[in-house]
Parts: C-alpha cells; sequence; structure tokens
C-alpha cells in the first residue's frame, strides 16, 4: 500500500494519466488529460505542478511533449506493472474492450445472489463504459470464471466497474479440490 496521500482530484487526473500513457506510451499532454476527466486545462497544468513535486509525474518539454508517469505513480496508485499480464478478455455490449486490462475481480454479497455485484478494477479508461451497458469478464485464467453482468456504476477515481451480476459460471474440469 503506498504512504502517499493524494487528493480525489488527484487520483483521478493521476489514473488517466497512467491509462493514457499505457495507450500511446509517449508523453500525455494537458489537453488529452483534461479531455479524459472533463477538468479545465489549467486545473490539470496545476495539478500536475503539485504530482511532481511528489515525484509522481515528469514534465516532457518540447511540442511532442507533456507529461509521464513515474514508477513512483503506479505504486501509489497500487497498479502492479507485470512483464507478462494475463489476458483477461473484457466486452461492453458484445464488443471487445481494447486497451484495458482487468487487474482484479471482487465479489460482494455473494450469499445475496439479488444483490450480488463484481466490482472489476481495471487499467484503461473507463470513459466509453455507461450505466445499463452489458459487460462480460472472462474466462480468468485459472479457473475459467466468467461473469455476465449490467453496469450499476464505475468508478472513475479508482477505475472500477461495478456489475448486477446477472449470471457467473466457471469451468468444472479446472476446478480444484
Amino acid at each position: 500500500m503506498s504512504s502517499i496521500e493524494l487528493t480525489s482530484s488527484q487520483k483521478t487526473i493521476l489514473t488517466a494519466l497512467v491509462n493514457l500513457h499505457g495507450e500511446s506510451e509517449g508523453a500525455i499532454k494537458g489537453e488529452d488529460i483534461a479531455d479524459e476527466v472533463d477538468r479545465n486545462t489549467g486545473t490539470i497544468r496545476n495539478q500536475m505542478q503539485s504530482l511532481k513535486a511528489l515525484q509522481l509525474v515528469e514534465g516532457v518539454p518540447g511540442p511532442k511533449g507533456g507529461y509521464k508517469p513515474t514508477a513512483t505513480a503506479y505504486n501509489a496508485l497500487d497498479i502492479q506493472t507485470l512483464d507478462e499480464v494475463a489476458e483477461v478478455p473484457l466486452l461492453r455490449n458484445g464488443n471487445s474492450v481494447e486497451d484495458t486490462t482487468v487487474e482484479q475481480i471482487s465479489l460482494s454479497s455473494v450469499h445475496h445472489p439479488e444483490l450480488c455485484r463484481a466490482e472489476i478494477h481495471v487499467q484503461g479508461s473507463l470513459t466509453d463504459f455507461h450505466t445499463d451497458d452489458t459487460v462480460r469478464v472472462g474466462p480468468t485464467p485459472l479457473s475459467d470464471l466468467v461473469i455476465e453482468g449490467q453496469l450499476d456504476n464505475k468508478d472513475d477515481t479508482n477505475n472500477i466497474l461495478i456489475l448486477k451480476i446477472q449470471a457467473m459460471e466457471a469451468s468444472a474440469e479446472n476446478s480444484t479440490h
């Protein structure tokens, strides 16, 4: 767990920077971050100054310049950078979602099936996800778990999709006893 305490605004902006950087690998312009988080570019510039002071962001000068997250930024957001990431398919309304990695799946209220929710922690932009979208996650690498549901809410600050689970199954062949 990170020891750097970020405000909600800082965390949202840093998460957007990390997501955009993951898609392009280059420096990210303040305007692109502003569009992603629906904020003013001046606000982004001000927040980037504080994030630079915390050594979470580095500025890249020049016409192709912008901002890049530092390794400390990934630690502050508790994002693990793995060389070899297991691919877990993510579909929105039947279409594969590119440039998004499923990091973790958490289940809540399993003993109340009518209230059962899944929190899908992802790396990547959540901009195209909207309430009531149909979301399918899986199969996961070890258990072939597949979860389907309706998007109930999303947490842009922490990059979490919250699903009302409609169906959930795992392959009986891969289960271990």
